[in-house]
């Protein structure tokens, strides 16, 4: 009954509550406090617990464990993700994983026969699940509907935007297992973990030299290639790469 009176009511919006702590909590998404502080990346919650959940990401606490295949997790919004996987109905005969619903699991079986029946209209390519093609669609169209608050930069895709954020907030959520060098994108540390493991996954087709990153990889192939794209502009001499370039312009500076 005490949801119904009036005497723990928020101004701004109406609502009530049955204690002044819980209408002091809920005052904060109007007014947007964020009274509870990360100790290690300085990120702001309003509510003490999501800090707390948040703790987990720096640390390698594993709390929430599934009761059926004992797999660990640092919070519990990743347990429950998991647990679908236990308790959907419709279970996929190739790689035993189940979902909620049979359309979840049309989708998941294109990813055991290649199908991808959603294309580009623009380029052609094609795509596995609709949400993917309409991602895509943005590189032509230039839309950018997801929007940082603190800077104004925007982002075609929301993930891209959250990764943003952590420049503002300074989170490094990835931890490097062999040095502890901590990252603000899991591609970064993967990448960062080949100088552990000497992992060189990109070759090259021509002499078979193998790299650490895509990026180097196309740079190196520009040596076997006639097109050389960087050009000096005092004497037009043109180069493969921009370090070549770099250091014959200092050539013309001496």
């Amino acid at each position: 009954m005490h949801i119904h009176s009036d005497k723990y009511k928020c101004s701004e919006c109406g609502k009530c509550f049955h204690s002044n702590f819980v209408l002091t909590r809920h005052r904060r998404i109007h007014s947007g406090e964020k009274p509870f502080e990360c100790s290690v990346c300085g990120k702001r919650f309003a509510e003490v617990s999501h800090l707390t959940e948040h703790g987990r990401i720096h640390s390698e606490q594993k709390s929430y464990s599934c009761p059926q295949c004992e797999k660990c997790y640092n919070s519990y919004v990743c347990l429950r993700q998991h647990m679908i996987s236990h308790s959907g109905k419709h279970k996929c005969s190739e790689c035993g994983k189940c979902f909620k619903c049979s359309a979840d699991l049309s989708v998941h079986r294109r990813t055991h026969s290649g199908e991808k029946p959603f294309e580009c209209s623009v380029c052609c390519k094609r795509f596995a699940e609709a949400g993917d093609l309409t991602k895509h669609c943005r590189i032509h169209s230039g839309v950018k509907p997801y929007k940082c608050g603190e800077c104004g930069k925007c982002f075609r895709e929301n993930s891209k935007l959250t990764a943003h954020r952590r420049i503002h907030s300074g989170e490094k959520p990835f931890e490097c297992s062999s040095c502890g060098k901590r990252f603000t994108q899991a591609g970064h540390l993967t990448i960062h973990f080949r100088i552990h493991s000497g992992e060189k996954p990109f070759e090259c087709s021509v002499c078979s030299k193998r790299f650490a990153q895509a990026a180097n990889l196309t740079t190196h192939s520009r040596i076997h290639c006639v097109e050389k794209l960087f050009k000096c502009r005092v004497c037009q001499k043109v180069f493969s790469d921009s370090c070549n370039l770099t250091t014959h312009m200092r050539v013309h500076t001496t």
